[in-house]
C-alpha cells in the first residue's frame, strides 16, 4: 500500500512540475514582452525626449550661429548703425527678410547692451532700449544660451551672439533668438513620430512572440499534454505536433516510444496469458491423473501408464520453463557467445539425424542439399546447433505426411546461407510478422499434435540476433515455408 501510494505521489508530483514548468515559461514570454513595451515608452519619454531636445538645440544653434557669423562679417554693418544713414531702413529690411525665413528675432547690440535693431519691433515704432546687466562674459564659453537673455523675454529664448569686430577691437553684437516653445513643439513631432515607430516595433514584436508561442510554446503545451496522458497510463495516445523542427522529433520520439510501450504493454498481458494457458493445462492433467491415482479411480494395472503420462507432462512444464528462462537470458544478455570455427555441414547432417525416428511413422524424409563436404562457419556451434534444431522440429510439425524437408547450406561472398524448407500447410501472411513473437501461435503453427509452446521461433530469432546475422521466412498457405538464416564465414573457406 505504501508502495502504491509512494508511486501516484511521484506522478503527481511530476504532473505539476511539467504544469508548472508551462505555466511559468508562459508567464515569462507575457513579462519580458510587457517590460520590453513599457520600459521602451519610459525610456522614450524620458530620456528620448531629453535627447531628442538637446540634439535639435545644437542643430539649430549651430544654424542659427552660421546665420550670425554671415550677418557680423558685413564691414558696413556697424557703420550704418552708428551713422544712423539712410541704410539702416535697408538693413532692417534685409535682416527681417532673414528672420522671416529663420523663424526667429535678430538683434543688433552695442557693447554697453543698446539695442540698435530688433526685427520684432516695426521699423518706425523702434526706439533704442538698454539691457540690464548685459554682460557678454556672463553668457559662458557656449556660443548658445536658453533662457530670457538678461530678462528680455518672459519665455525661454534660444540665443546665438557673435561680435563684429574690427581689427580686434568689439563694437557689437548680433543676437538671434528663436522660441523655446517651438523647439520644443518640435522635438514632441518627433518623439510622436518615434511612439509611433516604437507601436510599430511592439507590434512586430508581439507578432514574433505569436510566432514563437505557435512554434515553441503550442508544441511544448502539446508535449506536455502527452507526456501527462503518458503518466496516466493512456499510452494510445499521439501527440499531435507534426513539424519538422526539434519539436517535431521530439514528439515523434515520444510517440515512437509510447507506441512501444503500449506494444509492451499488450504484449506483457498475452505473455502472462500464454503461460498461463501452457502451464495451465499439463497442471491440471497432473492434478487429474494424481488425484484418480490416489482415490483409486484408475486400477493399479494401469497407474504406471497414467504415471508415465504424468512424467510426460512435468517434462514438458520443464522445458517450457527451460524455453522461458533461456529467451529472458539472451534478451537480457545475459550470456556470452563461445565464437569458433566449425563445419556447418557436419552440424546440420548430425542434428538432422536425430529427428530419424520421428520422421519414420510419418514417413517424412529429410534431404541435405549441401555444399561441398565441408563448409566451416564462425559462430557458437551450440547455439547454431539449438537453431537447427527448433527449426528442423518446427518444419516437420507442419509438413504433410509423406512429404520432404530440404535443408540447404550455400556460399555468397563471405557468408553463409542456411535454409530449412517443408512442404506443408504454411503461415498467414497475417502472421508472418507475428511468429517471432513468445507463445504466438496461429491455428496452424500449433502442430497436428498441438504440442509447441510457441518459444521455438523466438529463440531462434534470438540467437541471429545475438550473432548480428539475420534470418527471414518465405511462406505459401497450402504450400509450405522456408526460413533462411546467415553466418559469417570462417577464413577457412574465403
Amino acid at each position: 500500500m505504501t508502495v502504491v501510494r509512494l508511486h501516484l505521489y511521484t506522478r503527481q508530483r511530476i504532473m505539476d512540475g511539467i504544469s508548472i514548468m508551462r505555466k511559468k515559461l508562459v508567464y515569462k514570454f507575457i513579462l519580458i514582452y510587457v517590460l520590453i513595451g513599457v520600459g521602451g515608452f519610459i525610456l522614450l519619454s524620458t530620456l528620448g525626449s531629453t535627447l531628442i531636445e538637446n540634439r535639435i538645440i545644437n542643430y539649430e544653434s549651430k544654424n542659427l550661429y552660421n546665420e550670425a557669423s554671415n550677418i557680423a562679417a558685413d564691414d558696413s554693418l556697424f557703420s550704418t548703425l552708428t551713422t544712423k544713414s539712410a541704410g539702416l531702413k535697408e538693413l532692417y529690411r534685409s535682416l527681417s527678410k532673414i528672420a522671416v525665413y529663420q523663424d526667429c528675432q535678430i538683434w543688433l547690440i552695442n557693447p554697453q547692451g543698446r539695442i540698435y535693431i530688433n526685427t520684432a519691433v516695426p521699423f518706425e515704432d523702434m526706439s533704442s532700449k538698454n539691457l540690464e546687466g548685459f554682460d557678454p562674459v556672463a553668457l559662458g564659453s557656449d556660443y548658445y544660451s536658453v533662457g530670457t537673455f538678461f530678462d528680455a523675454f518672459t519665455d525661454d529664448y534660444l540665443t546665438v551672439m557673435v561680435p563684429m569686430a574690427a581689427n580686434l577691437d568689439i563694437r557689437g553684437y548680433v543676437a538671434i533668438h528663436r522660441p523655446m516653445s517651438k523647439l520644443k513643439a518640435l522635438r514632441e513631432d518627433v518623439l510622436g513620430n518615434m511612439h509611433l515607430i516604437a507601436l510599430l516595433m511592439l507590434a512586430v514584436i508581439l507578432s514574433v512572440f505569436l510566432l514563437l508561442y505557435f512554434s515553441v510554446l503550442r508544441p511544448l503545451r502539446l508535449i506536455t499534454n502527452g507526456t501527462r496522458k503518458y503518466i496516466e497510463g493512456d499510452l494510445a495516445y499521439n501527440i499531435p505536433v507534426n513539424s519538422s523542427d526539434e519539436f517535431g522529433e521530439l514528439a515523434s520520439s515520444l510517440n515512437f516510444m509510447s507506441d512501444e510501450l503500449n506494444k509492451s504493454s499488450i504484449y506483457e498481458k498475452q505473455f502472462l496469458a500464454n503461460v498461463s494457458h501452457d502451464f495451465r493445462s499439463p497442471l491440471t492433467s497432473i492434478k487429474g491423473f494424481v488425484e484418480a491415482i490416489l482415490d483409486g479411480t484408475i486400477p493399479p494395472e494401469m497407474q504406471e501408464r497414467y504415471l508415465r503420462i504424468v512424467l510426460g507432462e512435468t517434462e514438458r512444464l520443464t522445458k517450457l520453463t527451460n524455453g522461458i528462462l533461456s529467451l529472458n537470458n539472451m534478451e537480457q544478455k545475459r550470456f556470452q557467445l563461445n565464437l569458433s570455427d566449425f563445419d556447418i555441414n557436419a552440424v546440420i547432417r548430425t542434428t538432422a539425424a536425430t529427428f530419424e525416428g520421428i520422421c519414420r511413422p510419418r514417413q517424412i524424409s529429410i534431404k541435405l542439399l549441401l555444399t561441398g563436404e565441408q563448409l566451416f562457419v564462425h559462430a557458437d556451434i551450440e547455439k547454431i546447433q539449438q537453431v537447427l534444431y527448433n527449426l528442423i522440429d518446427n518444419a516437420i510439425k507442419f509438413s504433410r505426411d509423406d512429404s520432404t524437408i530440404e535443408i540447404n547450406s550455400d556460399v555468397r561472398h563471405d557468408k553463409i546461407f542456411i535454409s530449412v524448407e517443408d512442404h506443408g500447410a504454411g503461415i498467414p501472411s497475417a502472421s508472418i510478422n507475428k511468429i517471432w513473437e513468445r507463445f504466438y501461435k496461429t491455428d496452424t503453427s500449433r502442430g497436428k499434435e498441438r504440442k509447441g509452446n510457441g518459444l521455438g521461433l523466438a529463440i531462434v530469432k534470438e540467437i541471429i540476433n545475438q550473432h548480428n546475422q539475420n534470418i527471414t521466412v518465405i511462406s505459401t498457405e497450402n504450400v509450405g515455408t522456408e526460413f533462411v538464416f546467415s553466418l559469417d564465414a570462417a577464413k577457412e573457406n574465403l
